[in-house]
């Protein structure tokens, strides 16, 4: 569904288009691959790359992590194609120092520790948060789906993703439907 009403006539300047795909390896371990693009609708002059021309990407940037079950980072490859100072693409090596972090509870913390300020990349580290999400909407669900198809039911420990939105309020309709043991309502 669209936003509810037209905006006010304007220019389009800008665009960045994020894309994040998660993969199952043959060795049991999982890809997360992230890409971030940022384009103008017009063309620039800029002091270390000449000319920009309109569509050109500002940045372009890719982020790989290989995580466990467990969302626990095992690898992480980051490559800048496109920024504006040619500079940039020398803090990539710094990513590999993702590798031993879990997904979870304080993950942006630990991060930030890592590969904050000056030791990393605002871009490269902005799509770490997509890049988060998507793992576990890879894992988890891919896991469950060949759970039931082999009729394994283990006891279920509470999901972490209860009460971490509004749709998910362990006091929720959801909650209620989809994980009864937790749910906390009246």
């Amino acid at each position: 569904m669209p936003l509810s009403h037209p905006s006010v006539p304007r220019q389009h300047l800008h665009t960045r288009r994020v894309e994040v795909r998660g993969y199952r390896r043959e060795d049991g371990l999982w890809d997360v691959e992230g890409h971030l693009a940022d384009t103008k609708t017009y063309s620039f002059l800029s002091k270390e790359r000449g000319e920009v021309q309109a569509g050109e990407p500002v940045h372009e940037m890719w982020l790989r992590i290989t995580v466990d079950d467990d969302l626990v980072i095992r690898a992480a490859e980051a490559v800048t194609e496109a920024s504006p100072y040619k500079i940039c693409p020398a803090i990539t090596p710094n990513f590999a120092r993702l590798v031993g972090i879990r997904i979870g509870t304080g993950f942006r913390r630990e991060v930030k520790r890592r590969l904050g300020g000056t030791e990393g990349c605002t871009h490269l580290v902005e799509l770490l948060g997509p890049i988060a999400t998507t793992a576990y909407q890879t894992i988890y669900p891919y896991k469950a789906r060949q759970e039931e198809e082999a009729g394994e039911r283990r006891p279920r420990k509470r999901p972490g993703v209860l009460d971490t939105c509004h749709a998910l309020a362990s006091d929720g309709e959801v909650v209620r439907t989809h994980w009864p043991e937790f749910y906390t309502g009246g």
